[in-house]
């Protein structure tokens, strides 16, 4: 195809899966250390780069929690966001829907409001001068208790009328959806979406514990779906949306090369897969490079990059009006790059 990456970079998307905290790039991570007199144990942003060598989620997650200790303050946590959202706008996005942890910080002793206040301030300057809309989605660390889910979800009271959703993250394996079944029941009677990371390193099953225990909207991830024809034909048939994330599964070691990745095959067999980046700066690539780079490992068709951006507004959190409305920016990207 040519013009592989203008086509894919000028073409309208959303992201749906990102870590927040995921988005900690190395030279804002040590800009932030010295603004807060925070000492790191590594030498300098190479150092920190050299360390990004994952063969499993908890290698990465360990990193990933010593380098959130520099995120202390409002501005800290907005900075954080504008960031990212000046790098997805450029990567062709137009909504974004961030995941954060707030356990991650408030453990520490930063308060819920100042994390929530910097991120909600973010995204509304990223609206005004980007034009790029996003939802905010509140992750429970599944290596915690569900009592210790139950207390943040208290600690958001104030600011359930701007979170959009909760879900899962963190440590997957050894620590079942079905573990937090009743929070996840307490947030969808106060009228929250729900996701969940399942089927990353986890079997089948946690996917289908999500979707029973927890009434998920998303499946996060979902690689491992493929293992059980059924639960596949269950997906296809309820449409639920699988937020992928080829780097990333390239990164932890959940595939041994990108030209192996199932994205393809999900396609294919009628899932509702999309391509995000979920830790960008742990993962070599933001929203765009994993489009490019798959596309080009995969052999991804024109139609097929279509269907990946038509899934990702479908699978949003966006109202149906809004979405028809970004499915109609869609056609007419299409229309002004018609193949000659």
């Amino acid at each position: 195809m040519p013009d592989l990456e203008a086509f894919i970079r000028g073409l309208p998307k959303a992201e749906l899966h990102l870590h927040i905290e995921g988005s900690l790039e190395p030279e804002l991570m040590f800009e932030l250390a010295r603004r807060n007199g925070i000492d790191l144990p590594f030498a300098d942003v190479e150092a920190v780069r050299a360390a990004y060598a994952f063969s499993n989620l908890q290698d990465f997650l360990d990193i990933y929690y010593q380098g959130a200790r520099v995120l202390v303050t409002e501005r800290d946590f907005h900075d954080l966001a504008m960031a990212y959202f000046r790098r997805v706008a450029e990567d062709g996005a137009t909504h974004a829907e961030i995941f954060f942890d707030p356990q991650t910080h408030t453990e520490r002793g930063v308060a819920f409001a100042t994390v929530a206040d910097g991120l909600l301030s973010a995204m509304e300057e990223a609206r005004t001068t980007l034009g790029v809309t996003s939802k905010l989605i509140l992750c429970f660390l599944r290596h915690l208790s569900e009592e210790d889910a139950f207390e943040t979800l208290n600690q958001a009271r104030p600011y359930l009328d701007r979170i959009a959703g909760v879900g899962l993250d963190s440590s997957e394996l050894g620590h079942p959806p079905s573990k937090f079944a009743r929070v996840f029941a307490a947030a969808r009677e106060q009228g929250l979406k729900r996701v969940a990371h399942a089927g990353e390193e986890g079997p089948p099953e946690y996917v289908r514990e999500a979707l029973d225990l927890l009434s998920v909207d998303r499946i996060d991830h979902g690689n491992r779906s493929l293992e059980d024809a059924d639960l596949v034909k269950r997906l296809v048939a309820e449409a639920v949306p699988l937020t992928v994330c080829p780097l990333s599964n390239l990164k932890l070691c959940v595939v041994d090369e990108l030209p192996a990745h199932p994205l393809k095959r999900m396609l294919r067999l009628g899932l509702k897969a999309t391509i995000n980046s979920d830790d960008p700066a742990y993962f070599g690539g933001y929203l765009a490079e994993n489009w490019i780079s798959t596309a080009h490992a995969l052999g991804l068709t024109r139609d097929e990059l279509v269907t990946l951006a038509r899934n990702s507004f479908t699978g949003s959190f966006l109202t149906p009006g809004e979405i028809e409305s970004r499915l109609v920016e869609i056609d007419l990207y299409l229309a002004a790059h018609a193949p000659a």
